[in-house]
């Protein structure tokens, strides 16, 4: 048996994947394991998650439950488009970089119309070059623009981007899908309510992440046109989404939602990323490779003292343009960050 030893459990930063379960989802579970309850769905406590949603959302929004945010973003764009449709995304979005392809097969090949930006975003400008380039038979139809909020970079697009991007998607007959795995650190980053931020800026269709913001499991995906849900429950049934106990894919989300927690662990792993760029800014040959929005900080420094870094056991990634990403989440310590930061420093130092 592999024996699990302490330093296995230290708190790291290479993705807000590694942390446990809130204390909020924790609780809601744990009272929802009491008894029998109907199976599939048909249960109070999915009936009550879909009803804290549409409440936090003022207004009434198609909800449902999948697992994993490959499912929810997958079958959401698939409910989009048909095989011969284009889905308008960033070079840097999940959905072109991290879903082993799902979002074509789900759809039964729709292509993904990739957008380059530096900051990780989609803007109408790029959305109009790809709506427009090849409009003759011969190329995928252009259907959905896909945003990610906030971004794989840290960033976030605000109220005003939001809308320009409807506005643009709209003049070309395009849906407006999110994925909003980190949607509740957007939230806290703009201190705006969640439906400024979606179907009042012309988002059709939000995939809200749970499983980053606390939970163990569990992503939600709402549509505020209810007719592009048609038929959408099917979809979760054959793909394998469509949980037998669903109440325990539902109960996290009550406890989340109805006592706030969802945005009070965002706001505190947004705090602790500003905290930690606040800290590495004056190290010296450590840089932030973009202003820090969200919970994610970005930092370029040489591999020799990255490498360093790592060999004092931190983990870390440098997937998105050489840089290496820290991630922060509900239960960031920020005296694990000060040792982080501290180590940083040391290892900078040792290359003067």
């Amino acid at each position: 048996m592999t024996a699990i030893h302490p330093e296995d459990l230290l708190q790291q930063f290479a993705s807000d994947n590694y942390a446990g379960i809130c204390p909020a989802a924790a609780s809601a579970t744990e009272a929802a394991n009491q008894g029998h309850v109907s199976s599939y769905g048909d249960d109070p406590w999915t009936a009550r998650a879909a009803d804290a949603f549409r409440e936090l959302f003022e207004t009434d929004s198609e909800v449902f439950f999948v697992f994993n945010g490959t499912a929810a973003n997958s079958l959401a764009l698939a409910a989009l488009c048909q095989s011969y449709h284009g889905v308008i995304c960033c070079e840097s979005s999940h959905v072109e970089t991290d879903e082993c392809g799902a979002p074509e097969f789900f759809s039964n090949g729709s292509k993904l119309l990739v957008a380059q930006n530096a900051e990780g975003k989609l803007t109408p400008e790029s959305i109009r070059e790809l709506a427009t380039k090849r409009q003759d038979i011969h190329f995928p139809k252009p259907r959905v623009a896909t945003i990610t909020q906030s971004t794989e970079t840290g960033r976030v697009y605000t109220v005003a981007e939001l809308r320009a991007i409807s506005d643009e998607c709209k003049s070309h007959g395009l849906c407006l899908h999110m994925d909003g795995a980190r949607f509740a650190n957007a939230c806290a980053a703009l201190d705006c309510a969640p439906a400024e931020l979606t179907w009042k800026s012309g988002v059709d269709v939000l995939c809200f992440g749970g499983t980053k913001n606390g939970m163990a499991v569990g992503e939600a995906v709402l549509f505020f046109n209810r007719a592009l849900a048609a038929d959408f429950d099917y979809r979760c049934k054959q793909a394998g989404q469509l949980a037998s106990k669903m109440r325990f894919l539902a109960a996290p989300w009550v406890g989340m939602l109805e006592g706030g927690a969802w945005l009070r662990n965002a706001a505190h792993a947004n705090h602790c990323a500003k905290y930690f760029a606040a800290r590495v800014s004056s190290i010296p040959g450590i840089q932030l490779a973009a202003p820090v929005e969200a919970n994610a900080a970005f930092l370029l420094a040489p591999e020799v003292v990255l490498s360093s870094l790592r060999e004092r056991g931190w983990k870390f990634y440098t997937f998105i343009g050489g840089a290496a990403r820290f991630m922060f989440s509900w239960d960031t310590d920020l005296a694990r960050v000060d040792a982080l930061c501290r180590d940083l420093e040391e290892c900078a130092a040792l290359r003067m």
